[in-house]
């Protein structure tokens, strides 16, 4: 009888055991543990986070932030926390949850072009990844990174093709710049490099011209014959006489800060500056923004013609009237310049 007793209270105590692990089983492993509508919600855990940060994100999307903590002890999450960002997807469990966050870092897809400075990139790029702005314009323009692969702050630009990319979130700036080389290095290839040579320039020079061009039109199909203008004129020595290096130096002037030039007048072409084309031979120190891939390719396949002059068309906005006479030139930019004036464009 007393065996029996014995027996009958470990069954007992088992089913409690059995019970109580049960509980816990379908409490911190099975039942759903979600408190959000969308289908999806992203928590984005910071490189060195402790296990309470990553706590603090998840607690207002779960309905037991306990059951959580439970389990996460017992698969040794809170001592092996991943950086990055991650996707909960509703009415996951607990398990669910801890292998997502354990090895699930999603990418986010990062564009930028029609930028003008390192500063401006830098600010957008620190809106999307970890890294933020400062740091990351410090890696830009580190002056032994960019001597070791042969830019200078004039040219540094020209290393950031525009583009879209994927990128983890916790990124770093070091990595971002990293990243960006290697695609640089793959956009100039040994046929991009011997074109470049042909025309007598370096990737840094055609990535110049190219910003040049850019600014010049934003026409895909015009911008081959506009950089066919500006190598005719490189060729027998002739002054670029760029309109938009000008407004680059200008608005590094404190008198031009804040305003917008839209007509290019005699008074900008007296500024001194090593980027004023109307006063110095040859292409400026570097790059006056951002080229898209079809300057750059219009540069490398530029048109060859004997047009040396081209003015905006008024008749179609955005695109320009070439001549290869100064004769023929004057007169076409006559009839734009009545155009400004009609319009009231007078700076």
């Amino acid at each position: 009888m007393y065996i029996k007793r014995i027996l009958l209270v470990i069954a007992l105590l088992g089913l409690v055991v059995a019970g109580y692990f049960a509980n816990f089983v379908y409490r911190a492993m099975i039942r759903p543990n979600t408190a959000f509508n969308n289908e999806l919600a992203y928590i984005y855990i910071p490189t060195d986070a402790d296990y309470q940060m990553v706590r603090n994100e998840l607690e207002p999307l779960l309905d037991d932030i306990d059951s959580f903590d439970d389990l996460a002890k017992k698969k040794q999450y809170i001592n092996n926390i991943k950086a990055g960002r991650y996707a909960i997807r509703k009415g996951m469990n607990n398990n669910d949850i801890i292998n997502t966050i354990r090895s699930k870092n999603l990418p986010i897809k990062v564009s930028f072009n029609n930028i003008n400075s390192l500063e401006k990139l830098a600010g957008k790029i620190g809106q999307e990844i970890e890294a933020d702005s400062l740091s990351l314009l410090q890696a830009m323009v580190d002056e032994a990174f960019l001597k070791e692969n042969g830019f200078n702050e004039a040219t540094a630009l020209g290393m950031y093709l525009p583009n879209s990319y994927e990128f983890f979130w916790n990124t770093s700036a070091e990595a971002f710049r990293t990243r960006m080389l290697r695609e640089y290095e793959r956009f100039w290839n040994e046929s991009r490099v011997q074109k470049a040579a042909e025309i007598g320039l370096n990737p840094n020079q055609v990535m110049t011209l190219a910003s040049i061009v850019y600014e010049e039109s934003k026409q895909a199909e015009e911008q081959p014959k506009i950089a066919g203008v500006y190598i005719n004129r490189l060729n027998i020595g002739m002054p670029l006489q760029a309109d938009p290096t000008l407004k680059f130096a200008a608005y590094k002037l404190p008198k031009y800060e804040n305003t917008i030039i839209k007509r290019v007048l005699n008074e900008h072409k007296e500024i001194d500056s090593p980027y004023n084309t109307y006063k110095r031979l040859g292409l400026p120190p570097g790059l006056i923004a951002m080229p898209d891939i079809s300057a750059i390719e219009a540069v490398l396949n530029y048109d060859k013609t004997k047009y040396l002059y081209f003015v905006a068309d008024a008749e179609r906005p955005g695109y320009h009237k070439f001549s290869k006479t100064l004769a023929e030139h004057n007169r076409k930019a006559l009839a734009y310049q009545r155009y400004l004036n009609a319009q009231g464009i007078r700076k």
